[in-house]
């Protein structure tokens, strides 16, 4: 195994010093803040260690096989909210309405897996109910930025060939101007009813939830003649965690403990790129 070290700021004794708890035989240096330590003692004790360790120094640590490529994979697969971009859409709807603190109380708890989905979904969106439909571009325009190093890691994954999927618990306004402007080639999540220019407070054609999540990744998987093992999964809450367990790369982004724990490997402070330094 190897281990990827990196951060938005690194020390060169910080990193020699977690090289030297994996008994890391070489220390290569990828870019300016991102280090590949090689050939390293790997047992689930020296990995809970090294990431406590690594977390308290504000680095990202990862455990990749050697010689692993993005080109090996062949999709992409993210979530929108809190991931692809820095906020959560419903709660910055909400806040046209006054009602933010409440939205988003519920959105915590359902990332955090205290809420079911589909019920924490209902409870907000209800509580949208008469709001003008125009506050979905404001937010759009006044609020949405992505996360990052989301531009580079995308340039960087379709350069390698690989397709990109956007499924989200959140609305098809926002993903579908998120595939306009990012060339993205697939995106699903839910549609907000409207009604002579109001939110009624409902969705319409169904949830985008956990097992749904995972039935797009494994759809569109199937249609690229791929399996989910050939898949890059992204997300950042409870909601994400069935369609990262059955990808042959799960990445915790900013995440939820929760999250972080299931992932195959978390980026807590570097942006959407440090995937990339996972395949250098």
């Amino acid at each position: 195994m190897n281990l990827i070290l990196q951060g938005i700021h690194t020390d060169r004794a910080a990193i020699e010093r977690l090289a030297a708890m994996a008994d890391a035989k070489n220390i290569v240096t990828i870019h300016d803040h991102a280090y590949r330590c090689e050939d390293i003692s790997y047992t689930e004790e020296i990995k809970a260690h090294i990431e406590a360790e690594s977390f308290a120094a504000k680095l990202d640590a990862a455990f990749v096989p050697p010689k692993l490529v993005l080109s090996d994979f062949k999709l992409v697969a993210m979530d929108m909210d809190s991931t692809l971009i820095t906020i959560e859409c419903i709660d910055e709807i909400a806040d046209m309405q006054g009602l933010k603190p409440q939205v988003a109380a519920i959105t915590e708890a359902a990332m955090r897996g205290e809420i079911e989905f589909r019920e924490s979904l209902t409870r907000r969106v209800a509580l949208l109910e008469g709001l003008d439909a125009s506050a979905l571009q404001r937010v759009y325009d006044e609020r949405l930025q992505l996360s990052m190093g989301a531009e580079t890691m995308l340039a960087a994954v379709k350069a390698a060939g690989l397709k990109t999927l956007l499924v989200s618990g959140g609305f098809t306004f926002f993903t579908d101007r998120m595939k306009t402007r990012l060339g993205l080639d697939v995106t699903h999540s839910n549609v907000l009813e409207i009604r002579d220019g109001k939110l009624t407070g409902r969705v319409v054609n169904g949830i985008v939830d956990a097992e749904e999540k995972k039935a797009t990744v494994e759809r569109v998987c199937a249609a690229m003649g791929i399996t989910p093992a050939e898949a890059i999964v992204m997300g950042d809450g409870a909601n994400d965690l069935k369609m990262m367990d059955i990808a042959g790369l799960s990445v915790a982004f900013r995440a939820k403990p929760v999250v972080r724990a299931q992932a195959d490997a978390a980026l807590n402070f570097v942006g959407l790129d440090g995937i990339l330094a996972l395949f250098a």
